[in-house]
């Protein structure tokens, strides 16, 4: 059966805001999510010195509680709690929509198993920021977030995109950018289309428009700072569908074979990501794997 949230009509309950914060400029706070930070009870935070300048900035009193990514379970039910008792709670991340590579989700899959509203406020995001001043085409986008760190995982993520052909979104920070630009050339080529912005909404706004070559070679030459999202063109070729047919062409044995042998991985997840490429139940390509 559906589940309905009639978000302000429980007035037993408390009501979990999930409230943006701008990115960069102050002046982009909305006057709602102000309003609320002043009406709420308390402010769960991902980090309250962060936030208590914003806080100070717009004259709000209200007191904060921290929550970030190494207290989460600890504090799901402190929260929750609360909100039953009727508190009403704002969480907010340092900076742009909680729960978008920012701590939130969690608490807000809690609150819906508890039937505690949860409701939104429109605001700031820099995927969509960066996204409309691109030039590149803004539908359909396929979001990411941060690659993984370590170059192996972050090929085999990078490989994994190369099958999208919408525009991809990405952020990454400074430090990691020219080797980040370096596997994507390893992965897309270099002639791949790419928008570097950093210090978005900030004084030193920047968009970076090139290939992906042109990019490296920036990043190579210049002092990088600030915090980067980079929206990459999508794949034209027709890369994801030449793969499928590279998939019929083996067996399920063969194919997870190749999956072992290309991915570095056992046997184990090899079958998983061979079931999940072909649609099929993990049982039947196991028993093709290990059939003698």
């Amino acid at each position: 059966m559906i589940s309905s949230q009639k978000s302000f009509q429980d007035e037993t309950k408390g009501i979990l805001y999930l409230i943006p914060t701008p990115i960069g400029n102050l002046e982009d706070m909305t006057l709602r999510g102000i309003r609320l930070l002043k009406e709420v009870d308390l402010i769960a935070s991902e980090d309250t010195r962060n936030t208590q300048k914003l806080l100070n900035h717009f004259e709000i009193t209200t007191p904060q509680i921290s929550f970030h990514e190494h207290n989460t379970q600890e504090r799901i039910g402190q929260l929750t709690e609360k909100l039953l008792a009727g508190t009403s709670i704002a969480q907010v991340s340092d900076a742009g929509m909680p729960s978008i590579s920012d701590p939130g989700h969690e608490l807000v899959v809690a609150c819906i198993e508890l039937a505690i509203p949860v409701v939104p406020l429109p605001g700031a995001n820099a995927g969509l920021t960066a996204l409309i001043a691109s030039g590149l085409a803004p539908q359909p986008f396929y979001f990411y977030g941060f690659l993984p760190r370590k170059k192996k995982e972050q090929i085999q993520e990078l490989t994994k995109l190369n099958q999208h052909q919408e525009t991809v979104i990405l952020y990454e920070s400074p430090h990691r950018l020219k080797e980040v630009l370096k596997n994507m050339i390893e992965v897309f080529g270099p002639t791949r289309k790419i928008v570097c912005c950093r210090e978005l909404t900030k004084k030193f706004e920047e968009f970076l428009r090139g290939t992906l070559e042109e990019a490296y070679q920036w990043a190579t030459d210049s002092e990088v700072r600030g915090e980067f999202c980079l929206i990459l063109e999508g794949n034209h070729e027709g890369t994801y569908h030449e793969e499928i047919r590279d998939w019929e062409n083996l067996s399920l044995k063969e194919h997870v074979e190749k999956v072992m042998d290309e991915q570095e991985l056992p046997s184990k997840k090899a079958i998983k990501e061979v079931a999940l490429l072909r649609e099929l139940k993990k049982q039947e390509v196991y028993s093709a794997y290990h059939e003698l």
